[in-house]
């Protein structure tokens, strides 16, 4: 006897609410370093999957950087064919396990999502997170066995932009290798990303894919010092190169007091603490040089992990201070919750106008000024306006500087012909991510400036089908293929 077919669902017979992510106390994980989200359990992600009503015309698909067919996988995992689930997703997705940790889904895919004009959209990046934990728990990959067809590629930088180019320049038979300038890939997922929000492990598990498929990382090769690009394409025989070597300069505000102690970039503190391992003081002795009192400025995801790594490393009041609204913080409201959830205290509306320091040059106070909202500036967010005769004095003893950074110079300066937009970030073709230079190709932080995860893997497949193209392995109509 056939089984009687489901019912479809509608917008009424789905549960109202996303289901709810299971989290550490907050009191708890403010002093440890373990995640602070816990990730669904197989009855978690049945019960969430099964609030996709399976539209017709799922917007979901366009609003991913990436175009995972995320209906399908949301498909398969409600019926727990959670293998499936993995191969759909991974199709389009390297870094599942990644993205549905650190990816905004709330402004992509879940922003357009059909059950979200009614009720809470279904938690897409949730259930992401899910299947990539599953594959990883059970050792699943997309590892084929690839035919060597002859073409060389050289990645420059190993994060998700050049991972995910390399991924699908592999799978069609290509040899690639990644030059990283540090001792370790993973690139601003490694350095940037607290492991209370992305642990080291899950992301050198899900690095290892590259080896399965071929791909070579090189270590502590610095392009444009070891050995320059002209050399890679005209000494060392790669047909074309990948340039994924995010946005990683700092910016200050340029008021006066910047040079005292006690000021860092939020680049540089996070690497001490993320990549250096600070965090696992004293079996690691990377120093911090932080003091008890420490000031973020900014207030987006990057401020949020300055301003919850600090209280972690025993700061005793830690500010987070942004010249808008709440309502204005390009940080993800996720984050913002979990930062004021362990004791992040926000200064809305105030900005730095100077530093003051002690007698031996280290910072003791900033002078601030309230601010208040004018008209939307170029970005469509309301300009702050200083307040006038507002100033007062903040007393701080470390300044995180958390406000976006600047174009890495090296590879333009000894690259001939590479041409640079008036920002300094590489100026690329939006139809193929190609250079200036035939062949060079580049795409992430380091031509749109400091964006996502997710934004910087779709500029590295969009890049990988040109690279195909340029190669003569694929035709402006093909998908990228993979080889068999």
């Amino acid at each position: 006897m056939e089984a009687a077919p489901k019912p479809k669902k509608t917008i009424k017979t789905i549960a109202k609410n996303k289901t709810a992510m299971p989290e550490q106390d907050p009191a708890a994980r403010a002093r440890n370093w373990s995640e602070v989200t816990l990730g669904y359990s197989e009855e978690q992600a049945v019960a969430e999957a099964a609030r996709c009503i399976q539209c017709k015309k799922p917007g979901c698909i366009a609003g991913c950087p990436v175009a995972i067919n995320i209906p399908g996988f949301i498909q398969a995992v409600e019926n727990r064919d959670f293998r499936k689930a993995y191969d759909v997703l991974a199709a389009d997705n390297v870094l599942p396990a990644i993205c549905g940790r650190v990816c905004p889904q709330e402004t992509q895919c879940e922003a357009v999502c059909i059950v979200g004009n009614k009720l809470e959209p279904v938690g897409i990046g949730r259930l992401e997170r899910f299947v990539g934990d599953m594959a990883l728990k059970n050792g699943w990959s997309l590892a084929t066995s690839v035919k060597p067809n002859g073409h060389k590629a050289a990645m420059i930088g190993s994060g998700p932009a050049s991972i995910t180019c390399a991924v699908d320049l592999a799978r069609a038979g290509v040899d690639v290798t990644i030059y990283e300038a540090l001792h370790t890939a993973g690139g601003v997922l490694k350095y940037g990303i607290p492991e209370f929000r992305l642990p080291k492990k899950l992301i050198d598990r899900e690095l290892e894919a590259l080896k399965g498929l071929g791909v070579k990382v090189v270590t502590n090769a610095i392009i444009g010092r070891l050995f320059t690009i002209p050399q890679l394409m005209q000494e060392m025989g790669y047909e074309t190169v990948f340039i994924g070597v995010g946005a990683g300069y700092p910016k200050l505000m340029g008021i006066p007091g910047e040079g005292l102690n006690g000021i860092f970039s939020a680049n540089e503190y996070l690497t001490r603490v993320n990549l250096m391992r600070a965090y696992q003081h004293p079996q690691a002795d990377t120093p911090t040089g932080m003091g008890k009192r420490v000031a973020v400025i900014g207030a987006g995801n990057t401020a949020m992990d300055a301003c919850r790594v600090s209280i972690r490393m025993g700061a005793e009041e830690v500010y987070c201070v942004y010249r808008r609204t709440k309502k204005e913080s390009p940080a993800r409201a996720e984050e913002v919750h979990h930062a004021e959830e362990e004791g992040v205290k926000f200064n809305w509306l105030t900005a730095p106008v100077r530093i003051l320091g002690d007698e031996h040059g280290w910072v003791r106070a900033m002078e601030c000024i309230r601010m208040e909202l004018g008209e939307p500036d170029a970005s469509g967010r309301a300009s702050p306006v200083p307040v006038k005769g507002s100033e007062f004095l903040f007393e701080v003893d470390t300044i995180v500087y958390a406000i976006g950074t600047s174009a890495n110079p090296i590879v333009a300066q000894t690259t001939p012909g590479l041409k640079l937009n008036k920002r300094g970030y590489i100026d690329v073709s939006p139809d193929t991510q190609m250079t200036s230079i035939s062949g060079v190709f580049a795409g992430g932080d380091i031509v749109t400036g400091g964006a996502t995860v997710i934004l910087a893997m779709g500029a590295g497949r969009k890049a990988a089908h040109a690279m195909l193209q340029y190669m003569g392995l694929a035709t402006a109509a093909e998908p990228v293929q993979q080889a068999k």
